[in-house]
């Protein structure tokens, strides 16, 4: 059970967003599991977690936005079928990841086309091969939507990635001081059309403060560079920040790739660069 739907809930017959439907599932010894991603969520969904104990014995609440971040990866129980999970953690212990206190560890890897892992990029040299001889298998394009890490990626992850067929590649590029990382990114991904890049622009940090304009020159830097941007406005944990009207423009404004592009042709694009 999920306190809200996502890109990436699961639609099987025994997952379910909100309170408990007409028609209930099983007996009242059926196990329930409310999985909240969000720490904004988790009121709402302890108040759904109530609900389901009206009618349900065995009710457990917890996800990430209980500091569970789970340990072997199993297929559409907390994600859609599709969705891989290969690694879990990270080596970068960043201040605002909630898996900044979480060491990499390399899992078994199920099959899948959706790459969820933190930093795939950070594991191994064996693992992330291995990951690719599962993705060649699979008859859909690869879509890394966990995202790849700038800092690691490498020539020989070029030649990985052009012996699989990909939808989408994301990055990410929250900061100014992460641009030259970007470019690097760029040399080594050159070829790859722009409809296959992607970059999450986060903007409105609290400890890393830029200016709008700041933000708005990082965000078209990336759309030149040939990612298509993905921006977001930084949300803390209690979810409570109130940005000014100019700023939620800006995230509209990056948060659309039609609408963008249709305004807007990137210099890498009107010299073929991406093409």
């Amino acid at each position: 059970m999920f306190p809200i739907r996502t890109s990436f809930t699961p639609n099987d017959d025994l997952a379910f967003v909100g309170y408990p439907p007409m028609f209930k599932p099983g007996d009242r010894k059926t196990p329930v599991h409310v999985s909240v991603v969000f720490k904004w969520c988790r009121d709402m969904a302890e108040k759904i977690a109530a609900s389901w104990r009206d009618h349900y014995d065995d009710v457990l609440i917890g996800g990430p936005a209980y500091g569970d971040y789970g340990s072997e990866f199993t297929p559409g129980m907390y994600l859609k079928q599709g969705c891989t999970i290969t690694s879990r953690g990270c080596v970068k212990h960043c201040g605002w990841c909630p898996e900044k206190d979480r060491d990499l560890i390399e899992l078994d890897i199920k099959p899948g086309w959706i790459i969820q892992d933190s930093n795939l990029l950070a594991c191994s040299e064996h693992h992330i091969r291995a990951v690719f001889d599962m993705l060649r298998k699979q008859n859909r394009p690869a879509k890394f939507c966990g995202g790849l890490d700038k800092h690691f990626l490498k020539p020989w992850h070029r030649e990985l990635f052009d012996s699989i067929k990909i939808d989408e590649l994301w990055f990410a590029c929250d900061v100014t001081r992460d641009l030259p990382w970007l470019e690097r990114a760029a040399e080594i991904l050159d070829g790859i059309p722009i409809d296959k890049l992607r970059c999450y622009t986060m903007i409105g940090y609290d400890d890393e403060p830029e200016s709008l304009e700041e933000s708005a020159r990082r965000i078209e830097r990336v759309f030149e560079l040939g990612f298509l941007p993905f921006c977001q406005l930084y949300k803390p944990d209690n979810s409570v920040k109130v940005y000014p009207a100019e700023w939620k423009e800006l995230q509209r404004k990056w948060a659309r790739p039609a609408a963008y592009r249709a305004a807007k042709v990137t210099p890498c694009e009107q010299s073929g660069l991406f093409a």
